[in-house]
Formats: structure tokens, C-alpha cells, sequence
């Protein structure tokens, strides 16, 4: 019989009413109590609960045993809480507890017990309410039970433990260490009080490994960790299977070692954590109170154990526990965060496995409900912002939508404040958060987030020591963005150390991780940035190597395969770049569109595909010259370029490699379109490379390129100065060790032959060849590009002999043009052009020494070119007419027929490839017909005659006078006749230098008076100091040892070089240098140097500074020199009507401008000079290409060494400092009327001594011919100039001013400095996604109405004082002064206008009484139709872009309505600054066309 039996025997001999009933019914409930404890039968709490009810009925107050009732009861009360958690048992055991203790006073042999036991109560409550009153006074009763339990007494560890789980309890609550620290003291003394055999020592045990365990949270040291293993290992052997503990104790223990696992990464440890998670929940069947925890913590290993293998089948079952635990937590449950926490970490870990995107919205939408229970001061609240975060930056990489980014690092940044330093996780936010900058860094390229990024993952690397399982990860990611940084500013020591890191990471990630391949895949990235920087092909091969190990790594299905398919498809293209090993290419190629396969429309990365391969596919045409590579590469630039909005960071590349292919696809069929996108795409992609970017030197040199493709095309000359200032801005950008730099060299090299050959400014042909000759030295024996310098030099020094005639010259380039042909073998794409060339030099070495083996070696490569060119070869041309003059010589030479019959033969073939408008067309035709006069001298045949005659009658028709070949043509067509008229004239015939030198005298003559009409009227010849009209010009010329020189060589040179060596000399004699300067005292003017030379004249005063100009003119080895005191007849108004007029051109045209500021010491800065304030000065700034700045003691301004200051870095900041006015005006100014209101302002800061000059100043400047009338006043001066620019070009920014109004006309300032207030900046593009919230389709029809009222809209136009202006006009309705300043007077008025916002403005003073009248005021925007898109077509994209524009603020002109329908502009002192309601105001805009006076 069991002990519950035997009691109720005894309680049936008591029966009710008896004494001892209530001892009877005291015992049984015991009894049943302690056999609850033993098998948790509730039935048998619930008796024992009922009974001690009826006790306490039978043992009423004052009864000596109705404490220990009390104490029994609420002591079954209290394990009927612990089992069924209903609240009002423990309200009751509280109460009871409280009214036992009552009745066991200080002293009370039982008071210690019932202290304890409502302390523990309390902690209980604390637990479910988490009122720390509770928990507080738990303690207190805990430490008030522990001093009557001393030691020795047998319940001291129960009160230790008690004490221990309360400051456990607190710790949990409020983090202090100091109460985490006192539960393990008290826990280890309760443990060795509990020695084995105690009944309650299994408790303890796991109490006190619990709190190990959080001490190891906390402080992360492994020990804790440890002995909470060993202490739950313990607890586990004194509870057996079927003891109801059992599951605490696995659960206990399974936790730790999954802690374990996560700092050790030891597998066995998570698969034991699995094992025991699920005979925890064996135990924990449907109902039971700790079911959730179990499922929760199970389902977390499982899914740790999913990141370890992979295996969905851990993640799925750990969803479905975690959804099984969220269905246990209802709304208001304190762990309900944690499920929502956990499950949204499985669906996160599905969505980096399966990418399914509904994975990754579950996640996000979880975790943000785990954030908004996990409020702050919610001890997970961290781990909660953390996650989110990380799965908004999923969701960013994803979709690329910038808030989620943005919301990531605002959580990571809440997430580490809430992780101080020393917080075991603090690493983990450190780094999560460095990899949102590094992200944002991508998409927005500021280097700050960059900076911060860094600094942040070192901090995360120092906190993740060796040994520590994310050391690697962090290794990684701080080497990645090292090498953004190197990227972004090429400092070495940065890609060093990203190598270096990933090297540790590679070493931390044997063979088997899962993250070797990125580790590989990142080095091998690291490498191949070291060798685009360095050029070590050693680099170059480890990137290879190490790429396709991180291919092999990535099989078909890894999310990152198409990256390292990507990436190592780069580098084999630029292995092909280095070695040209055709295979390599085409593996390129495959890998790249395996990667685009990979990557289907809509996928983030899917532009780098299609650009990587269109430029693999580019380099492949230019190696085998198949066009469908070409056009298959523009098409895929073109796609790439459509991913890459404007924004995009690589857009700029796509612009450039597209522009790149399209000029390729020029050069193949001469479309002019493509030249002119490829110019439009490379400028829009220089906009988007400002000063200081990398590439900037590369979109400089390849738009330099297109310009000098276009200028071989259309020979258009501002092309060709495109094309050489660009190309100089490329070599400054380009310095010595930049890998492209020979490249920079040559072309532009090239580009200063072709401006050679154009003007024949011998310092271009001379800067050409150094810049050859440096191009070779970066090109040495072995480089691809070899060949095209030594070509190139061999080009320049030809030409240098053709104009000078030193052999030394003729011969290097023989020289070097067999070198060239060397590397040029058959089937090199240039092997035609070099077999061409070293035959011309060949021919000119024949000419001068008549050696025929020179001949005959140039025959032979000219057929040897010639066979190169096949018909339709865009050279053919060039090689028929010179292997024909070759054979013609060879003719002559030796008189074989067969030579000049050839001769005519090619001549007709290469005539037949000239249409009528060809340049060369009449060069051919006077070849031929030389060559069949040859033929008639030889065997008179009157059909050869007359040919040659009519050849020669069509290539004059072809010629203007005044071209020495017109001239030749005409002499030659001049002995044709007499040989047709007098057949004996055949016998003799003259020598082929003798028709050019008949008339040579009044050749030059005529191409000298053509040149000088060019020139300013009168020039001082620097040698003499004597002031030369132009006949005086021309008479020295005729006199100078230039021209005898001249007439010399033409007797010489071929017949076709004639014309270009006459016109060589005249440009380089007639050379002249301006002068730019301040007036001073003593001018010296025309009267009083004419028929003096300078240098015989006083030193003082402007004569002095005079000769000293000259001298420096003289000194930069020019001959001529202009200033403004003497060289203009200022007694003569036409004359000064016409320098005034063709200033602007002089200063252009001129060789060298000299500027003297006479107010700066040697060692000053020019800025401050009153040079930059004079108005003259302006134009004599921007007109001259080549500027040099003298001091005041003639020193040139910082000891420059070069011969132009307009290419000084140093000195261009400086003078845009002074002047306001960006470089590229400064150096490529174009005179015109863009942008009118600029120059104006440029103009706003400088002063004339006659207040009219202003105006006349800027004549130049603007491209305009107005008449000079001194003594007008400088109001009409200056509206004449912009009516004048109104009526040219419409241009309505010239109204853009504040100041006083000119009488001249209300919308015209009476003085320029109006223009120096700033115009209002136009707003940038609007964000897309503030555009599409304002945008309403119901505003389409209104916005098309006003769009199509501005298009055809009127233009502005002036007509006898009256401007007639297209307006944007708001009807003032209300005009109200809102206060006069009585100190200062002004007025300050309060304005209301249909459609736009109230504004004020303050006048200096009242408005007319008029204006004040209702409707009699518009506030207007004045209007211009080029505003607008010039497409017929308004599509929903243009309706916005004109409703962001319309929608911004604007400059507005306040007109008071005239009589007559006419306007007046008022207030114009004031800037009214208008901005209109909202976008529904716009549309209702009024468009109409004003008449204002």
C-alpha cells in the first residue's frame, strides 16, 4: 500500500466532525502533493488543492495549524502554475503566501520556509508580468530567508539557489553583470552544498550552467562555456529517462553546445545539438508549457546545420517548427518576437539557396514584425535590426531599390549603437554595416561611405581574432573594398594590401568551404587590377590561374558562376591584349556568353555581360576585320548602354566603348553618321568624367581621335584644333608610367602632321617628331604597337625634308620605314601603307641623287601596294597615280616606251576613282596629261595632244586663281597650245621645273596680298623696329633671303609639292605677334612712328614699353608685331571702324599674343592686376590660342619655360580665379551668341575709359558687325548690342539682369554691371521617383495644350524699339505694402499672382498708384520655343520633363500694362524670384506674346 492509501485509511477513521479530521485531510493533501511531484498526475494537485480548502474551513483565524495550511495551499497553488501557467493560481499562492508569512513572525521556526517560498512566487510573477517590484522583493526575501538558514542548515542551498535564479532573473532583465556575476557565486555555493545523493542537486547544476552559459554570451570565454556543458551533462545523468526535468536538461544542453558549434564551427557539437533538440521535444508533447522553446531552438539548429550542408530538407523542417512555435505564441506572447525572428532567418537562408524572391519578402515582412515587438530596451532588439537589415541589402542587390539600402543602414547603425564595445556581436554589425556602405558606394560612388566602410570592417577584423569562425569573411570584404579604393584613387599600397587579405582568407578556406571560390574569385580580381596598373604578366597569369579555380569551384546552378565566368573572360581579353593568342580570345567569348545566358533580361549585372562581350567581339574585328563582330558588338553596346541610364556609374564606359566601335565601323564604310554619334557619345561620356576621374584622359584621347577621323574626312580645320587640344589635354593627363601614354603620344603627334600639312607651321611639324620620338621610346623592340611609330616618325621627317631639304632627314626616314616594314609582314593590315611610303621617300631620294636603284626599289613596292589594294580599296587611287609618276621618271630616265604607256594606263585608272568633286581630282587630271604630252613629243599623235589639252582646260575649271597649281595648270595648258600650234615645239621639251618658275614671282605675289588681306592693316617689323604698311610687306618679302630660298626649291621639288612649299613659306614669314596691355602715359601713335625706327627713338614713357614688346617678339623669333597705339590710323574713322571690327580675328589669327601687366612685380600674382578689369582686354584674353604673360620689368609671369602660358595648370586656375570664366573658354573660346548671358556677365566686372566702348568691346566676342558711332551714349551702345543679339539669335537670357533700366528700352539694363547677379540655376533633373508621385496621367491633356501653346509660340524679335515677347504670363490680383523703412528708404510689397506662390520684394521706391490698380501688373516668364524638345512627338516623357521644369522657381519681369496694349518692365532693381503653385497651376498657365517698350 501506497503512502496516498494509507492515508485516506486514516482519514476514513476520522470521520467529519471528529478531532484530527483536519490533521487527516493535512496529511492526505501532502501526500497527494508529493505524488504529483513524482509523476505530474494533475488530478492529484487538484485533491490536494481541494483538501487543503477544506483545512483551511476547518483551521479558521487563530487556529495554531492555519499556517501551515496556507503554506501547503499555496504551495499546491504554485506547481499547478508551473504546470498549467494559469495566472490566478499564482495570484492566490502569492496572497496565501503573503498571509503564512504574516502568521510566521520573526522567530517562527517556519518563517525562513514561508520567506522563501513567496519569494520564489514573486519571481514567478516577475517572470509572466516582468514587474521588477516583484522581483526586487523576491531577493529581499531571499537574502532575509538566507540569513535565518546559516550554514549548516540542511534548506541554506535552497536559499542560495532561490537567490541565484532571481539575480539570474535580473540579469535577464536588465543586463548589469554585477547581478549575472552574483547568481554564480550563489550557484556554486548551492552546488557544493547539493553534493551527489541530494535530491535538488540536478537543479543546481543546471541553474548554474545556465548562467555559465550566459556569462559566455556575454564575455565570450570558453571556459564558461565548458564547464556549463560538463554541469548539464551532470544534470542529465541525475534525471533519467521518465523524469520530469529530463527535457530542461537536454534542452540545457543542447543550447550550449550549439553555442559551441558557433564559436568552435565543430560539426559533431551541432549534430549532438540536434539529437538532443529532438528528445527534448519527444518530451514536450502538444500542451506542454516549454513546447515552443523546444521547437524554437531545434528548428535554429537545424537551420545552422542547413548553412553548414545545405541540405533543404534541415531548412524546411525548420520552417515548419518555426511556424509549429509561432502557432504556440500568440499575439502578446513574450517570445513571439523570437519566432517571428527565427523564421525570418529561414526564409532569408532559403532565399540565399533558391533566390526565389517570396522567400526574401517573407523574411523582410518577419523580421520587421520581430523589430516592432522587440521594442527598445528588448534585450534582442540588436539581433532583430540586425537581421532586417541584412535581408534589406538582399533585397537591394536584388531589385537595386536605393531606400532599402538606405533603411539597412540606418538599422545597422541602430543595431551597433545598441552593441557597445565588447558586445560578443559587435563585430557582426560593424561588419554588416561596412557592407552596406561598400554597397551604397557602388551605386553612388561617394568615396566618403567608401572611407567609412573601411574603417568599419578593420574594426570588425580586429574583433574577429585568429581562430574565430568570421575572421575569414572579414578578410574578404575588407580586401574588396580596399580594392574599390585603389579603383578609385590607384594607390598601390591599398591593392597590396587587398592581396594580402585575401591570401588569409584563401589559407582560412581550405579545399571543401563553401566560400573558397569567392576567396579565389577575389584575388584573382585583385590580381588583375595590379597587372591594368603595373603590367606584370606574372599578375595577369596568377588571375587566370586563380579564376578558372573559382570557375571550376562554381558549377552550373552557383549564384555567383556567371560572375567568375565574367570575370576570367576579362582577364583572358586581356591576356589576348598583351600576346595576342587568338584562343584566348575565344574562350573570352564563350565564357561571356555563357555568363549572358546566366544573366537574362532584368538581371542587375546583365549590362557587363553584353559590354564585356561587344568589347571581346571589337578586339576580334580588329584582329580578323569580320564585320559581323563589329555590327554584333555595336548592337550589344547599344543594349548595355539601355541598362545604364544616365546615373548608372558605368555608363560613362558603355558611352565611350560604343562610341569606340562606331568610329571603327566609320573607318570601315565612311558613314558619316557614326562619326558623329561616336563624337556625341564620347562627349557625353567626358561630362560624365570631370576633372580628376581616371578614365578622363581616355574619353580626351578618343574624341580627339573622331574629330581627327572627321577632319581626314570633311577637312573641316576647327576639327582638326578639336582634335590637337584634346589630345593635349589627354598626354598632360597621361603621365610618364601611365600605360597609355605612347598611344597619347602618337596621335597626337599625328594630329600636329596633319595641322603641319594644313597651315605649314613648321613648330607643329617639329613638336610632332619629339613627341614620335618619345612614343618609340615607350614602345621597344616587341611591342604591337611599334611598327606605327617608327611609321609615323618616318612620315614627320619625310615632310621635314620636303620643307627644308636636309637629307639627313630623308635618309632616317628611309631608315626607319624599312624598319617598319620588317614587323609589318604579309597580311599585316598596314603592310600597304608602309610599301607606299617607304616608296615616296625612296622617289625623293631618287630626285635628289638620280640614283636609279632608288627608283627601281620604289617601283617594286609600289606594286607590291598596289596588289594590296584591291578595286574598291579607298587607297587604290594613291597608288595607281604614284607607281605611274614613278614609271613616268623612270621614262625619262631611260626612255622605255613601255614605262609611259603604263604610266598613261594607271594614270586613267586612278582618274576613273576621282568623281568631280574629289580634291584630287585635278591633280590627277594634270598628271595625265603630262603624261600623254610625254606621249605626243615622243610619237606625235594628235588625239594624245588634244586629250592632254582638254585634261588640262577641266582641271583649271577645278582651280581658283590665286592656287599656285592654277598657275602650273594654266602654263602647262599655255605650251600645250604653242605644241599644237607649232609642232616643232614637241622636239625640245622643257624641263618639268621650267613651266612653275615662269610665273613663280607673280605667284607669290598674288598668294602674298591674299595672306596679308587677313592681316592687320600695318605691322612694326621687330628686326628694324619700322612700322610696314602692306606693300611694304609684301616689297621685303620679294627682297628676303625667304624667297630666294623659295625660288630655289621650287626648281627643285616635285611639281605636286610646289604649291604647298610656296604657301609653307608664306605663313611662317608673315607670322605676326599682338600686343595686350593697359594705355599709360605717352602713348606713342601713328604720327609719331611712322617713318622712324622705334629702336632710334626715347625709352620713355609708352615708347619704351613699346620696344620692349617688340623686342620680345623679336626674341620668340617672329617678325611681326601689331599694338593698338601706333598701328591704327585713329584720325580715320573707316579705319578705326574696321580694326575695331577685325580685332577679334587679328588676336585669333595671330601666332603669339603678348600681354604686359605693367601693375605686377615678377613675384607677384597676376590675378589682382587691373588688366582683368579693363573692358578691351576680354576679347585680347580669349581670342589668341597662344598667350604669354609678361611683368611689369618683362619677366615672364613665373619664369615660364614653355611658349604658351594657356597650357599651365597653375596658370589657367589662376586666370580663371580672375576671371570667372571656365578653362575651356579660356583656351577653345568660339565667338557666337551661346549662352549670351555668360559673356555679358564675364563683361559686368570690367570698364572702359569711354563708357561706350563697353559695348563695342564685345563685338568680337559675340561674332557681331556693328557700326562705331563715338559719342553715343553707352545705354544705346549697349541695347543696340542686344537687340542685336535678341534678333539673331533670340536668345532670352540677355533679360536676366537686376539694376537700373535703360532709356534705351525697359527690358535693357542702362549699364552692363546689371549682369553681374548670378542667373537662377536650373534645377537638377528631378529624382524619378518624386516625378512619377507628381505626376497625374489626368494632367496629360491640359500639360499637351500648353506644351503645343510654347511650341508655336513666336520668337522674339525687336522692331523699331518695341520687343515682342513670348511669355508665361500670371495676372497680379493683389499688390499690398507691407512697411516703408523710414532709416533706409525702401518699400516692401506683398505680391499675389494667378498661379503662383505669394512673394515679396523690396523696392527703393513706391510703386506708381497705377500699378496698385487691379490688373494692371503681369508677372512673366519670358519664353523662347528652343526650350522645348524640338520633337514633333510629346510623349508621357516629355510631358514630365516640362512639368518638372515649369514646376520649378524662376526669375520673373514685373510689367505694368500701357495704352496701345503695350508693356513696361518695372521694378526691375529688385530680383523677383516666382515659383508656381503645384503642377495643376502650370497646366492652367497662359501663354501670350507681349509688346514691350
Amino acid at each position: 500500500m501506497d503512502d496516498v492509501s494509507r492515508k485516506r485509511a486514516d482519514l476514513e477513521s476520522c470521520p467529519p466532525g471528529s478531532n484530527g479530521r483536519d490533521v487527516a485531510l493535512f496529511n492526505l493533501a501532502v501526500a497527494l502533493r508529493n505524488r504529483f511531484k513524482e509523476g505530474e498526475k494533475f488530478g492529484d494537485l487538484d485533491e490536494a488543492i481541494t483538501l487543503h480548502r477544506d483545512i483551511l474551513q476547518l483551521r479558521p483565524s487563530g487556529h495554531h495549524d492555519r499556517s501551515s495550511s496556507l503554506y501547503e495551499l499555496a504551495l499546491c497553488l504554485s506547481n499547478r502554475y508551473n504546470s498549467q501557467s494559469t495566472v490566478a493560481d499564482l495570484e492566490e499562492a502569492v496572497t496565501l503566501g503573503r498571509a503564512a508569512l504574516e502568521l510566521h513572525p520573526p522567530g517562527h521556526p517556519d518563517r525562513a520556509v514561508s520567506l522563501h517560498n513567496l519569494a520564489c512566487d514573486l519571481r514567478k510573477r516577475f517572470q509572466k508580468h516582468a514587474r521588477m517590484d516583484d522581483l526586487k522583493e523576491a531577493i529581499e526575501l531571499h537574502h532575509a530567508a538566507l540569513d535565518l538558514r546559516l550554514s549548516g542548515h540542511p534548506d541554506r542551498s535552497s536559499s542560495l539557489h532561490g537567490l541565484a535564479f532571481c539575480f539570474s532573473n535580473r540579469y535577464d532583465s536588465q543586463k548589469a553583470v554585477a547581478d549575472l556575476e552574483q547568481a554564480v557565486t550563489f550557484g556554486r555555493a548551492a552546488v557544493e552544498l547539493r553534493l551527489p545523493g541530494h535530491p535538488d542537486r540536478a537543479v543546481s547544476l543546471y541553474n548554474l550552467a545556465c548562467d555559465l552559459r550566459k556569462r559566455f554570451q556575454k564575455h565570450a570565454r570558453m571556459y564558461d562555456l565548458k564547464e556549463a556543458i560538463e554541469l548539464h551533462r551532470a544534470a542529465l545523468e541525475l534525471r533519467p529517462p521518465g523524469h520530469p526535468r529530463r527535457s530542461s536538461s537536454l534542452h540545457g544542453l543542447a543550447r550550449c553546445l550549439s553555442d559551441k558549434y558557433d564559436s568552435q564551427g565543430l560539426v559533431a557539437d551541432l549534430e549532438e545539438a540536434v539529437a538532443l533538440g529532438r528528445a527534448t521535444l519527444e518530451f514536450r508533447l502538444p500542451g506542454h508549457p516549454h513546447r515552443a522553446v523546444s521547437l524554437h531552438s531545434l528548428a535554429c539548429d537545424l537551420r545552422k546545420r542547413f548553412q553548414k550542408h545545405a541540405r533543404m530538407d534541415d531548412l524546411k523542417e525548420a520552417i515548419e517548427l518555426h511556424r509549429a512555435a509561432l502557432d504556440l505564441r500568440p499575439s502578446g506572447h513574450p517570445d513571439r518576437s523570437s519566432s517571428f525572428h527565427g523564421l525570418a532567418f529561414c526564409f532569408s537562408n532559403g532565399y540565399d539557396g533558391q533566390k526565389a524572391v517570396a522567400d526574401l519578402e517573407q523574411a523582410v515582412t518577419l523580421g520587421r514584425a520581430a523589430v516592432e515587438l522587440r521594442l527598445p530596451g528588448h534585450p534582442d532588439r540588436a539581433a532583430s535590426l540586425y537581421n532586417l537589415a541584412c535581408d534589406l541589402r538582399k533585397r537591394f542587390q536584388n531589385d537595386a531599390r536605393m531606400y532599402d539600402l538606405k533603411e539597412a543602414i540606418e538599422l545597422h547603425r541602430a543595431a551597433l549603437e545598441l552593441r557597445p564595445p565588447g558586445h560578443p556581436q559587435r563585430s557582426s554589425s560593424l561588419h554588416g554595416l561596412a557592407r552596406c556602405l561598400s554597397d551604397k558606394y557602388d551605386g553612388q560612388w561617394l568615396v566618403a561611405d567608401l572611407e567609412e566602410a573601411i574603417t568599419l570592417g578593420r574594426a570588425a577584423l580586429e574583433l574577429r581574432p585568429s581562430g574565430h569562425p568570421h575572421r575569414a569573411v572579414s578578410l574578404h570584404n575588407l580586401a574588396c573594398d580596399l580594392r574599390k579604393r585603389f579603383q578609385k584613387h590607384a594607390r598601390r599600397y591599398d591593392l597590396k594590401e587587398a592581396i594580402e587579405l585575401h591570401r588569409a582568407a584563401l589559407d582560412l578556406r581550405p579545399s571543401g568551404r563553401p566560400d573558397r571560390s569567392s576567396s579565389l574569385h577575389g584575388l584573382a580580381f585583385c590580381f588583375s587590377n595590379r597587372y591594368d596598373s603595373q603590367k606584370a604578366v606574372a599578375d595577369l597569369e596568377q588571375a587566370v590561374t586563380l579564376g578558372r579555380a573559382a570557375v571550376e569551384l562554381r558549377l552550373l546552378g552557383h549564384p555567383d558562376r556567371a560572375v567568375s565566368l565574367y570575370n576570367l573572360a576579362c582577364d583572358l581579353r586581356k591576356r589576348f591584349q598583351n600576346d595576342a593568342r587568338m584562343y584566348d580570345l575565344k574562350e573570352a567569348i564563350e565564357l561571356h556568353r555563357a555568363a549572358l545566358e546566366l544573366r537574362p533580361p532584368g538581371h542587375p549585372r546583365r549590362s557587363s555581360s553584353l559590354h564585356g562581350l561587344a568589347r571581346c567581339l571589337s578586339d576580334k574585328y580588329d584582329s580578323q576585320g569580320l564585320v559581323a563582330e563589329l555590327e554584333e558588338a555595336i548592337t550589344l553596346g547599344r543594349a548595355a548602354l539601355e541598362l545604364r541610364p544616365s546615373g548608372h556609374p558605368h555608363r560613362a564606359v558603355s558611352l565611350h566603348n560604343l562610341a569606340c566601335d562606331l568610329r571603327k565601323r566609320f573607318q570601315k564604310h565612311a558613314w558619316m553618321d557614326d562619326l558623329k554619334e561616336a563624337i556625341e557619345l564620347h562627349r557625353a561620356a567626358l561630362d560624365l568624367r570631370p576633372s580628376g576621374h581616371l578614365d578622363r584622359s581616355s574619353s580626351l584621347h578618343w574624341l580627339a581621335f573622331c574629330f581627327s577621323n572627321r577632319y581626314d574626312s570633311q577637312k573641316a580645320v576647327a576639327d582638326l584644333e578639336q582634335a590637337v587640344t584634346l589630345g593635349r589635354a589627354a598626354v598632360e593627363l597621361r603621365l610618364p608610367g601611365h600605360p597609355d601614354r605612347a598611344a597619347s603620344l602618337y596621335n597626337l603627334a599625328c594630329d600636329l602632321r596633319k595641322r603641319f600639312q594644313n597651315d605649314a607651321r613648321t613648330y607643329d611639324l617639329k613638336e610632332a617628331i619629339e613627341l614620335h620620338r618619345a612614343a618609340l621610346e615607350l614602345r621597344p623592340p616587341g611591342h604591337p604597337r611599334r611598327s606605327s611609330s617608327l611609321h609615323g616618325l618616318a612620315r614627320c621627317l619625310s615632310d621635314k625634308y620636303d620643307s627644308q631639304w636636309l637629307v639627313a632627314d630623308l635618309e632616317e626616314a628611309i631608315t626607319l620605314g624599312r624598319a617598319a616594314l620588317e614587323l609589318r609582314l604579309p597580311g599585316h593590315p598596314h603592310r600597304a601603307v608602309s610599301l607606299n611610303n617607304l616608296a615616296n621617300d625612296l622617289w625623293g631620294r631618287f630626285q635628289k641623287y638620280a640614283r636609279v636603284c632608288d627608283l627601281e626599289e620604289a617601283i617594286e613596292l609600289h606594286r607590291a601596294a598596289l596588289e594590296l589594294r584591291l578595286p574598291g580599296h579607298h587607297d587604290r587611287s594613291v597608288s595607281l597615280h604614284e607607281l605611274a609618276r614613278c614609271l613616268s621618271a623612270r621614262y625619262d630616265s631611260q626612255g622605255a616606251v613601255a614605262d609611259l604607256e603604263e604610266a598613261v594606263t594607271f594614270e586613267r585608272a586612278a582618274l576613273e576613282l576621282y568623281p568631280p568633286s574629289h580634291r584630287k581630282r585635278a591633280s590627277s587630271l594634270h598628271d595625265l596629261a603630262q603624261c600623254l604630252a610625254k606621249h605626243f613629243r615622243h610619237q606625235p599623235i594628235a588625239a594624245d595632244l588634244d586629250e592632254a589639252i582638254a585634261l588640262e582646260q577641266e582641271a583649271l575649271q577645278l582651280l581658283t586663281p590665286g592656287d599656285p597649281n592654277y598657275d602650273i595648270s594654266r602654263c602647262c595648258l599655255m605650251t600645250y597650245f604653242q605644241m599644237k600650234i607649232n609642232p616643232e615645239v614637241a622636239i625640245i621639251p622643257p624641263r618639268a621645273t621650267d613651266a612653275p618658275h615662269v610665273e613663280l614671282s607673280q605667284v607669290v605675289r598674288g598668294l602674298v596680298s591674299e595672306t596679308l588681306k587677313t592681316m592687320p592693316t600695318r605691322l612694326l617689323h621687330t628686326h628694324t623696329g619700322v612700322l610696314c604698311n602692306k606693300d611694304a610687306q609684301l616689297s621685303r618679302f620679294m627682297g628676303s633671303q625667304q624667297y630666294s630660298q623659295l625660288s630655289s626649291s621650287c626648281r627643285r621639288c616635285p611639281p605636286d609639292q610646289r604649291a604647298k612649299l610656296i604657301h609653307t613659306t608664306i605663313s611662317g614669314y608673315f607670322k605676326f605677334v599682338m600686343f595686350s596691355h593697359r594705355w599709360g602715359e605717352g602713348e606713342p601713335l601713328l604720327r609719331d612712328v611712322e617713318g622712324h625706327s622705334i629702336y632710334d627713338m626715347t625709352t620713355k614713357g609708352g615708347l619704351g614699353k613699346l620696344q620692349a614688346f617688340c623686342l620680345r617678339a623679336c626674341e620668340q623669333k617672329y617678325l611681326w608685331a601689331w599694338s593698338d597705339t601706333c598701328c591704327i590710323d585713329k584720325d580715320s574713322s573707316a579705319e578705326l571702324q574696321e580694326a575695331i571690327g577685325s580685332m577679334f580675328a587679328w588676336y585669333r589669327r595671330s601666332a603669339l599674343t603678348i600681354v604686359h601687366l605693367s601693375d605686377i612685380p615678377n613675384t607677384g600674382s597676376f590675378w589682382t592686376s587691373e588688366w582683368f578689369r579693363r573692358g578691351w582686354t576680354l576679347q585680347e584674353l580669349l581670342a589668341p590660342r597662344t598667350t604669354l604673360f609678361y611683368t611689369q620689368n618683362w619677366s615672364l609671369y613665373k619664369n615660364f619655360l614653355g611658349s604658351n602660358h594657356k597650357t599651365d595648370v597653375i596658370v589657367m586656375e589662376e586666370l580663371e580665379k580672375a576671371t570667372g570664366i571656365k578653362p575651356q573658354f579660356l583656351t577653345d573660346f568660339t565667338p557666337g551668341m551661346d549662352d549670351a548671358r555668360s559673356r555679358l556677365r564675364w563683361a559686368s566686372w570690367r570698364h572702359t575709359t569711354r563708357d561706350e566702348d563697353i559695348a563695342y568691346s564685345l563685338l568680337g566676342i559675340f561674332g557681331l558687325h556693328l557700326p562705331v558711332l563715338y559719342g553715343e551714349s553707352a545705354e544705346k551702345a549697349l541695347g543696340r548690342l542686344l537687340v542685336e543679339i535678341i534678333s539673331q539669335s533670340g536668345d532670352i537670357s540677355v533679360l536676366d539682369w537686376v539694376g537700373e533700366a535703360s532709356p534705351f528700352h525697359s527690358c535693357f539694363p542702362a549699364h552692363i554691371t546689371s549682369y553681374q547677379t548670378l542667373p537662377l540655376p536650373r534645377s537638377p533633373d528631378t529624382d524619378e521617383q518624386l516625378l512619377e508621385m507628381s505626376w497625374q496621367p489626368s494632367l496629360s491633356t491640359a500639360l499637351r495644350k500648353l506644351c503645343r501653346s510654347l511650341t508655336e509660340s513666336p520668337l522674339p524679335e525687336f522692331i523699331n524699339r518695341r520687343l515682342t515677347l513670348p511669355c508665361i504670363t500670371h495676372g497680379v490680383t493683389a499688390v499690398r505694402l507691407n512697411g516703408d523703412n523710414p532709416l533706409s528708404p525702401s518699400y516692401k510689397y506683398r505680391i499675389l499672382a494667378s498661379g503662383l506662390r505669394p512673394l515679396e520684394i523690396t523696392l527703393p521706391v513706391k510703386l506708381e498708384d497705377a500699378a496698385m490698380k487691379q490688373g494692371a501688373l503681369q508677372l512673366v516668364r519670358p519664353w523662347h520655343s528652343k526650350l522645348l524638345s524640338p520633337s514633333a512627338n510629346v510623349d508621357v516623357t516629355t510631358e514630365k520633363q516640362l512639368l518638372s521644369t515649369l514646376e520649378g522657381p524662376f526669375h520673373a519681369l514685373l510689367l505694368i500694362q500701357l495704352p496701345h496694349n503695350e508693356y513696361k518692365r518695372i521694378a526691375s532693381s529688385t530680383l523677383i524670384v516666382a515659383q508656381p503653385v503645384d503642377s495643376g497651376s502650370v497646366v492652367q498657365s497662359e501663354v501670350r506674346t507681349l509688346n514691350i517698350v
